[in-house]
């Protein structure tokens, strides 16, 4: 508590600094900002230029797939000499697609996209923060993004084509430049783009864990902060312990390619011809980003649970149910997700006996995430619901977790991955509850807090149109792919017609190719409903959706600093609503106890003589030096 005493007085000495900051120029006020709100929107917009560039390339092998026999010769004024003679789409540059889409998804728009908006957005405003803890960290992590964003998007447009061989780049084809021509300046690229990706997250996440810990307002303890806090807090965590085996990796395989060593290359042939490598392993590289790869699953996910626990509460009107239970359980979910990497493995021919190992430890992970979900249908049940844009695309994302996260226990079982690895039913089980999951995630968020981004509302009909034609969407297209799994078809295949026993997949194929342009272009419903309310959209109240949490505090249009004055500290918990006895169906954070005699609980109005504590200390430090 000290801790948050001395930062609230820091903050307090700082008052009349932000009410009276000199006039910023426009570079440094919208472009070089130091303000997080800012920042989180140049987050948000770059994030949602990558996902039309990630679905779009999805679309692109979707065609191939779908519709092997169609002549794709209208593409070739924008895909050039990736069209062949035939009029068909290059085999490697299909491989090539499938890669970046995976990048493009997983950490550029459910990675950076999701916790860099909302993180940066969130935490200073409902932890009661002026600011992150260095603004030019912050500033710092959202450009090293940017300059990330432009190596890998220049990628798309050099000769050889992008990176190739799959999002998660194995060893040999990723570390060998003359593997394909996808191995050469584009995997160079990718891997350079990476490294300085994962330095812009590892500045973020010291920023957003510092800001947690030290700069909470005057009340506001650990057991009072929102779920969303948590969620953000425990990803920051999740990424600083994980990213630089990532970077690590990446480096290693620089080496390899560059700079004639073997750590992952060992007995290679190409053309008849023995390279003079010998000793690595390419099963090394494996441990390496899976001991990423799999946080990563989480460090996506996370941020989507935390948001929606607290829209599914403000819009139930109901207390979200077990508060600390839903903290356990990620606290769980974070720790089990650094020892279970290796179920990514199981047919890389590791030990059978750590394999029933990872095996037991993957299945273990099914408890704190069956806890949330659990706890999100109870608080749904019997709750007086708001069925907002957001509040559907929240219980969307239940579902998705629910329903992908089914299929997680079937292929964290070892012997059953044996048969299921690589196909087509590992790609709709980590596309519902990774991908769809989060992606509903941040659309519930920004339909929820597009109010407090731009003092505006979004359109709700259309918002339900979107999430209606989005929801129905992603099931037609991942849920047939189960089948196409359990038969057997591998992932990353350029044409099942090749084979003779998976020609009955065919129209299979076709439906699903024609389910994924359904929902691709769905997503122009929020993108015209998203730009447009930004500058035409009915102007907000200041708290349209009667919530608790202290952003709701702040005027329409924060400034840098977010509270004019004193920043308000904190009574209760983030979930006091249609408390019986209470005069209104929700009790804000800053309401404090002594105000609300008729609702208090015994325990409660013990607390009424430590607000007078809260209020003597407040202006008691406002003149101390802060440490």
């Amino acid at each position: 508590m000290a801790t948050v005493e001395t930062n609230a007085a820091s903050s307090a000495v700082h008052v009349e600094e932000h009410d009276h900051h000199e006039e910023l120029s426009f570079l440094r006020k919208y472009v070089f900002s130091e303000d997080h709100k800012t920042i989180a929107k140049q987050y948000m917009f770059s994030g949602i230029f990558w996902a039309i560039i990630g679905a779009s390339l999805s679309v692109l092998f979707r065609l191939q797939l779908g519709f092997p026999n169609m002549t794709l010769e209208w593409l070739r004024p924008i895909l050039g000499g990736w069209i062949d003679e035939s009029g068909k789409l290059d085999k490697e540059f299909y491989l090539a697609m499938v890669t970046m889409h995976g990048t493009i998804m997983v950490f550029f728009v459910l990675t950076a996209g999701l916790s860099g908006t909302f993180s940066n957005f969130l935490i200073p405003l409902q932890v009661g923060a002026r600011d992150m803890a260095s603004g030019f960290l912050n500033m710092l992590s959202y450009w090293f993004f940017f300059l990330s964003s432009v190596l890998m998007f220049s990628s798309l447009f050099i000769e050889t084509g992008p990176a190739s061989g799959g999002w998660v780049i194995y060893p040999p084809l990723s570390a060998l430049p003359q593997a394909m021509s996808g191995s050469g300046l584009g995997m160079t690229l990718w891997l350079m783009s990476m490294a300085i990706f994962i330095v812009s997250q590892l500045l973020g996440g010291i920023n957003y864990i510092t800001t947690v810990i030290n700069l909470r307002t005057r009340g506001m303890s650990f057991s009072k902060m929102p779920l969303t806090i948590w969620a953000f807090l425990l990803t920051a965590i999740l990424g600083l312990i994980s990213f630089p085996v990532l970077l690590s990796a990446a480096l290693l395989l620089i080496f390899d390619r560059s700079m004639g060593t073997s750590f992952y290359l060992s007995e290679i042939y190409i053309g008849g011809e023995a390279l003079p490598n010998i000793g690595g392993s390419p099963i090394l590289f494996q441990h390496l980003f899976w001991f990423l790869g799999h946080p990563e699953v989480y460090i996506v996910l996370l941020p989507a649970l935390g948001i929606t626990s607290e829209i599914i509460a403000t819009n139930s009107r109901k207390p979200i149910f077990g508060y600390r239970a839903m903290i356990a359980s990620m606290i769980g979910i974070a720790f089990l997700a650094f020892i279970v990497w290796a179920h990514h493995m199981f047919v890389t021919g590791m030990n059978p006996f750590l394999g029933s190992i990872f095996m037991f430890l993957t299945l273990i992970i099914a408890v704190p995430s069956a806890v949330k979900a659990f706890n999100y249908i109870t608080t749904l049940w019997r709750g007086n619901i708001v069925f907002t844009p957001a509040m559907l695309f929240s219980i969307g994302l239940v579902s998705f977790f629910i329903s992908g996260g089914l299929t997680g226990i079937i292929l964290g079982n070892s012997a059953l991955d044996i048969q299921l690895h690589d196909t087509y039913f590992v790609v709709a089980h980590f596309h519902l509850v990774m991908g769809a999951a989060s992606a509903f995630g941040f659309l519930a968020g920004v339909y929820h807090w597009f109010p407090k981004f731009f003092g505006r509302m979004m359109n709700p009909t259309l918002g339900h149109i979107h999430f209606w034609l989005t929801f129905i969407g992603i099931y037609l297209v991942f849920f047939p792919l189960h089948y196409i799994g359990i038969a057997g078809f591998p992932r990353r295949y350029y044409s099942f017609t090749t084979y003779e026993a998976f020609r009955t997949f065919g129209d299979l194929n076709m439906f699903v190719s024609i389910a994924a342009i359904f929902t691709f272009t769905a997503q122009f419903i929020f993108l015209w409903n998203f730009f447009y309310s930004i500058f035409k959209g009915r102007k907000a109240a200041q708290n349209p959706w009667n919530s608790n949490t202290l952003e709701w505090t702040t005027p329409l249009h924060p400034g840098h600093g977010n509270w004019p004055g004193e920043i308000p500290p904190v009574y209760r918990w983030p979930y006091d609503y249609s408390k019986p006895g209470a005069t209104s169906d929700f009790i804000p954070q800053n309401v404090p106890y002594s105000q609300t005699p008729e609702s208090n609980l015994p325990h409660e109005n013990a607390l009424i003589a430590l607000e007078k504590e809260i209020e003597a200390q407040n202006y008691n430090d406002q003149f101390k030096q802060p440490h």
